[in-house]
């Protein structure tokens, strides 16, 4: 009997599964979205894309209830030939991969999987996994396919890096392989293979790459901050015109539900010896209390109002998810006078307007550079830190 869809989607209304999935749609595929959230499911059934992601309402509007289908019934499971999996692996309070959620999910799910389906691992996994849950399925009888395919795309762009970035997939046998450069052609041409213990260290190698490259960046601005010279004047003077500078990042925020998470992974892969990535994870997660301890050498801040700007854990966003702007209201709670923060995508009931943050606050912090505020003007009056540079004033804490 055909099955009643070509791919089903487990967790397929988030920030990686609706672009996958309504993409896939729009080739034509009858893709059926699973997902547990509620609130998705009625936002999406009636046509509204819940988060920012460049191109999806048009596409959603063109495919919804005709290649592109919404359920919270998991029968749809068992009526798909591809069954994509978006359910990555988390880290503890102690920074270590919680691989027996990944394992309870596939308890879960034993039941709703049928003999001749592919199975397609899509979200970061701790190195090893792929091969034990290929194991597990063996022993649970199943005879499937299997394949780890990761995504790698920058949140808010999925629509577009779906078509534009190389697919690496992984499998352990040609068949699955080919089943699963089949999938992914739809929508790229350019596919690459690994096995799926090197798609696993790929995807954490890269998103840890970049954790590292914005944890130098953060660590020159410390220095340079600590002895009151402008990063941004020496980061300017060294990037003009220099191509082995052209990959260096500027100073801010490195947060998000990847980055961190994935070389703490790592880190665990490691037996704990992955030195360089531990020292990335406390320079990012420590620039706020920087920042703090900077404005606390020379200003009392009990006696004022400061303001973030911006909250999203990166730029141009709705995403809040490990945003190191919260850990920064954090610490101001309790070290500042006030706290005032503003965001552009992200409403809050305890967030104030652009207009009366300007007007209360002493000292302003750009926590997100969102596009919107770069018309803002900024009162005189203000102590404005911009680590991002986002204003071109320099970098300057003091």
């Amino acid at each position: 009997m055909a099955n009643a869809y070509d791919v089903c989607v487990i967790g397929g209304l988030g920030h990686i599964g609706l672009p996958l999935g309504i993409s896939l749609a729009q080739t034509g595929m009858k893709v059926a979205a699973y997902d547990i959230n509620e609130k998705a499911v009625q936002t999406i059934s009636a046509g509204k894309i819940p988060f920012m992601e460049q191109g999806a309402d048009e596409v959603l509007a063109k495919v919804l209830n005709n290649t592109f289908f919404v359920s919270n019934d998991k029968n749809v499971i068992r009526q798909a030939h591809y069954v994509v999996v978006v359910i990555g692996t988390p880290v503890d309070e102690y920074l270590n991969p919680q691989y027996r959620i990944f394992l309870d999910f596939f308890d879960g799910l034993m039941q709703d999987i049928v003999d001749g389906q592919h199975i397609v691992l899509r979200s970061t996994v701790y190195p090893g996994t792929t091969e034990n849950v290929c194991a597990y399925l063996k022993k649970h009888n199943k005879n499937v396919r299997l394949s780890f395919c990761p995504e790698r795309l920058a949140e808010g762009k999925g629509m577009e890096e779906l078509r534009t970035l190389p697919q690496i997939i992984s499998a352990f046998d040609e068949t699955s392989f080919e089943e699963a450069e089949k999938l992914f052609k739809h929508l790229t041409k350019d596919v690459l293979r690994l096995t799926p213990p090197e798609a696993e260290l790929a995807k954490l190698f890269t998103n840890s790459w970049r954790y590292i490259m914005f944890a130098t960046a953060n660590q020159f601005y410390q220095l340079a901050a600590s002895h009151n010279l402008d990063f941004y004047k020496i980061y300017d003077a060294l990037t003009f015109n220099y191509p082995r500078a052209k990959a260096f990042p500027k100073a801010g925020f490195a947060a998000g539900p990847c980055l961190f998470k994935d070389t703490m992974q790592l880190s665990s892969f490691s037996n704990n010896n992955f030195f360089l990535g531990h020292s990335a994870m406390l320079l990012n997660e420590g620039l706020p209390n920087f920042v703090i301890s900077q404005l606390q050498s020379k200003i009392d801040l009990k006696t004022k109002t400061v303001g973030i700007l911006g909250m999203a854990f990166k730029a141009n966003i709705d995403d809040k998810r490990e945003s190191l702007s919260y850990k920064l209201k954090k610490i101001l709670t309790v070290e500042a006078a006030q706290v005032l923060c503003h965001d552009v995508y992200i409403k809050d009931a305890d967030f104030v307007t652009t207009d009366e943050l300007l007007k209360k606050c002493d000292i302003l912090i750009v926590g997100t550079p969102h596009k919107e505020y770069s018309e803002l003007k900024i009162p005189e009056h203000i102590h404005l830190v911009d680590i991002w540079n986002f204003y071109n004033k320099g970098g300057k804490i003091l």
